[in-house]
């Protein structure tokens, strides 16, 4: 397949709409039915993601007559398995927006990047997104969204506790000690349960300085540092009563937000959809950097969501140009304006960055630490079975008679044997 170049495209307004070059509106086919699953990112069906691709596809539409594009939405908890089952039946989609790419690469099903988007849309990536949607390192995955980690805090608790944000880990155990003092329910936070334990471990591994793998990519779970970081929260956190009264491995993320929209939480780890939650409650809260065991946290911890092209249908060069449209800076800008996270390129990230409007001021913490983000190891087709087994079992390292070295030496050996069953 060869490589589509950037004369393929022009840009034609500062709205961000493409037009083919040739005058035809298309890629010299006609009749063409592109099928796109993607994932619902609206908590209601006022500002479900199906309105979002309806109106960028009416737009696309319109410049390219020859092109139909049918898009099917599904809530998170049904659009992998969907697809999963399109793809397994022999009716893979054009184009799936979901949550992981690795199987798909490695069983051959996908275009490379390169094979589909311009060279403008893949150098306006930012670079750690684009590193991270690469399986061998070639890159399938396409980065669609982005969000990071910060450390949310009640103002109003806070003021009454006399305390400031922390900045480590000991300040951040001081902190909850004091909160606990004035009866707070919930002084840290720390959701472990099989929600999303994945990414609330990350971040204190993270921390810790270490991580679910080394440099390389080799699974370090176990590692002397991570096994530090669960004693430690293990230790001064959870064994001295400053988790609330829900066992952190049965507090969900969702739970925990909806706690601290309450009013009932002094700190958690947070990403963007806090902000609009807690404000409708009038929740008073400020966001820090996550703090780390001596300082700040070697990073912060990345997500990022996927869009892929499968090569079942044939269809790369209308993929690609409807991909091309889909990463201007103005449809990324749209969606992330209205679902409250991070641009995946650089030039809607440098809009963002520059502007003191509503919502964007408000992400501008979380795009801070975008750059030097580190996301979960999503190019490794066993890290699917590996963030399972984390979410399942992560929380019986801090609870009472638990061992951290135990879990996270079980864990590391489960991985271990899931990095040689798939190889990759």
């Amino acid at each position: 397949m060869r490589r589509r170049t950037a004369g393929t495209i022009a840009v034609v307004s500062a709205l961000g709409m493409t037009a083919v070059l040739g005058g035809c509106g298309s890629t010299g086919s006609s009749d063409v039915t592109l099928r796109l699953v993607a994932a619902d990112y609206g908590d209601s069906a006022a500002n479900s993601s199906k309105k979002y691709w309806d109106a960028l596809v009416k737009e696309y539409e319109k410049q390219h007559s020859g092109v139909k594009v049918e898009v099917s939405v599904y809530s998170w908890n049904d659009v992998d398995r969907k697809v999963k089952e399109m793809v397994d039946a022999g009716h893979a989609p054009d184009m799936a927006q979901i949550g992981a790419y690795a199987d798909y690469a490695a069983a051959d099903k996908l275009y490379p990047a390169s094979d589909l988007l311009s060279i403008r849309t893949q150098a306006d990536f930012l670079s750690q997104l684009s590193d991270a949607g690469e399986w061998k390192h070639t890159q399938y995955g396409i980065p669609f969204a982005a969000s990071t980690r910060v450390l949310f805090y009640n103002k109003t608790l806070f003021a009454k506790a006399g305390i400031t944000p922390p900045t480590s880990w000991d300040d951040l155990a001081a902190d909850a000690r004091a909160l606990k003092d004035k009866g707070v329910k919930y002084p840290y936070a720390l959701p472990l349960g099989p929600e999303e334990a994945q990414a609330e471990t990350m971040q204190w591994l993270l921390g810790g300085g270490s991580g679910y793998t080394d440099e390389i990519g080799t699974y370090t779970i176990d590692s002397a540092a991570n096994v530090e970081t669960f004693s430690w929260l293990k230790d001064e956190l959870v064994g001295k009563g400053l988790t609330g009264p829900v066992a952190p491995g049965k507090l969900n993320r969702a739970d925990a937000f909806a706690a601290f929209a309450d009013g009932q939480v002094g700190m958690l780890n947070g990403h963007p959809t806090l902000i609009q939650q807690a404000a409708k409650k009038g929740v008073k809260f400020g966001m820090v950097p996550m703090p780390g065991r001596t300082g700040k946290a070697r990073a912060s911890m990345g997500v990022a969501d996927w869009m892929m092209g499968f090569k079942q249908n044939g269809h790369a060069d209308q993929i690609g140009d409807f991909l091309d449209f889909v990463y201007t800076e103005k449809n990324v800008l749209d969606f992330s304006r209205e679902y409250g996270l991070l641009p995946v390129t650089g030039s809607a990230s440098n809009t963002m960055a520059a502007s003191n409007a509503s919502p964007d001021k408000a992400l501008h913490p979380f795009l801070e630490q975008l750059p030097t983000s580190e996301l979960y190891p999503v190019g490794k087709t066993s890290w699917a079975a590996v963030s399972a087994a984390v979410k399942q079992s992560i929380g019986q390292a801090v609870a009472p008679g638990g061992s951290p070295a135990g879990v996270l030496t079980r864990l590391q050996s489960s991985a271990t044997a899931a990095d040689s069953s798939n190889a990759g």
